[in-house]
């Protein structure tokens, strides 16, 4: 297996963390007749669990491109150092992103979030050249 799908496991696996880490806060938010309703009606969260689903939400839509970016490089056959050092690089951007956005910590979020994207796109150009 390549460097880049192994980080793009990896990155599932953060995903599957944030998402638990998203659905105890929110539970313990609304509580569990909510939580276990249609939420046809869904509370907005606020504070921690809001946070922590706006950093969820954000990863899925990070994961899609780097995913691509993953498959590009794979199929493609460009995989190379440089390639496997964007992954990590988007992988512990990604890691970072997380308790930069529950923390509130602002620029900081946004540069972290930043360098992650970049990591991507130049995967994504590193195959095409």
């Amino acid at each position: 297996m390549t460097t880049e799908l192994t980080v793009l496991a990896l990155a599932g696996l953060l995903q599957a963390a944030q998402f638990t880490a998203f659905s105890v806060a929110a539970n313990r938010q609304v509580g569990p007749r909510v939580a276990m309703g249609p939420r046809d009606h869904a509370p907005a969260l606020t504070g921690r669990a809001g946070r922590l689903q706006r950093a969820l939400n954000n990863h899925f839509e990070g994961l899609i491109l780097f995913t691509l970016a993953v498959v590009v490089v794979t199929l493609g056959q460009q995989a190379s150092s440089f390639t496997a050092i964007c992954a990590w690089v988007y992988l512990l951007a990604r890691i970072a992103y997380v308790p930069a956005y529950v923390l509130g910590l602002v620029p900081h979020r946004s540069m972290i979030w930043a360098i992650g994207f970049a990591a991507t796109l130049f995967m994504i150009l590193a195959a095409l050249f």
